[in-house]
């Protein structure tokens, strides 16, 4: 079981999946070793196809002839109250991840909504079970790199499915929440007075670049706070922020129009044409 094996996952034993991936290191890493696999596994110059992606995993036979022993449990103990958390609501909740908001399983378990990720995401039906707290017959049975790629596929088919939930009317609703609670920061512009900010991303394209904070007052993208900025852009996407405002006219702010002048002894100075 999945959740099971999260407990187990780097010979943590009965640590709480909390302790799990926490902060940039643990993504970092993660992300790593699934680029790692990926060039391994794939003929140069292919795209990830996780059509045959579970064929990459062994199946049971052989994994009992050779992951006998592992250090991989599917014990139940020490579980504590983590058996009762779902995967999305953990994820959310990790340090580094206040970005996302928690996507309805409804949403997640629509195929509609899911219409050409497979082809995107590796272990696409191993990172939708963990997603969905779906019991695996093979979780059990998995090595510490497979729960490694499986934990980081998930991530990234979770933040794909995030990018298309923001943008529905219960998405934006959830993002309302964030952005009222200056969640997402503020604006480090010094005339835009801690305006609120939003997430954005510079490319649509999964891995091309990492997500900035949008503000709204000044127009202007920033980088976040230290710990956001290993998320993939693409999680937010290029769209969002500005659908919101649309959505929700009377919180855009007017724009701003003071701005610093430099000055020597009191003196602007003036630029050279």
């Amino acid at each position: 079981m999945y959740k099971d094996r999260s407990l187990g996952i780097m010979g943590s034993g009965g640590s709480s999946r909390s302790d799990l991936l926490t902060g940039a290191t643990d993504r970092k890493r993660i992300n790593e070793a699934l680029d790692k696999h990926l060039k391994k596994t794939l003929p140069k110059g292919s795209n990830p196809s996780t059509s045959t992606a579970k064929s990459h995993l062994p199946d049971q036979s052989e994994t009992e002839d050779s992951e006998e022993g592992s250090d991989v449990s599917g014990s139940e103990e020490g579980g504590g109250d983590d058996d009762d958390t779902s995967w999305i609501s953990w994820f959310c909740n990790l340090r580094g991840n206040e970005f996302f908001c928690e996507v309805d399983e409804d949403y997640v378990q629509d195929d509609f909504n899911l219409c050409g990720l497979s082809g995107q995401v590796p272990y696409y039906d191993y990172a939708l079970d963990l997603i969905l707290d779906v019991e695996s017959s093979n979780s059990e049975m998995f090595t510490e790199e497979q729960n490694e790629l499986v934990e980081s596929a998930a991530e990234m088919l979770y933040g794909l499915i995030h990018v298309r939930y923001i943008l529905t009317t219960k998405g934006m609703v959830a993002m309302l929440e964030k952005y009222k609670n200056y969640d997402f920061g503020r604006c480090p512009r010094v005339f835009c007075c801690g305006q609120s900010c939003l997430p954005v991303g510079q490319s649509d394209i999964p891995r091309s670049s990492t997500v900035k904070i949008y503000c709204p007052k000044c127009e202007d993208v920033y980088y976040p706070r230290s710990k956001y900025q290993d998320i993939d852009g693409a999680y937010f996407g290029t769209t969002f922020p500005h659908l919101f405002l649309m959505a929700y006219g009377n919180l855009k702010p007017q724009k701003a129009t003071q701005s610093y002048v430099p000055k020597i002894f009191g003196f602007k100075v003036h630029s050279k044409q």
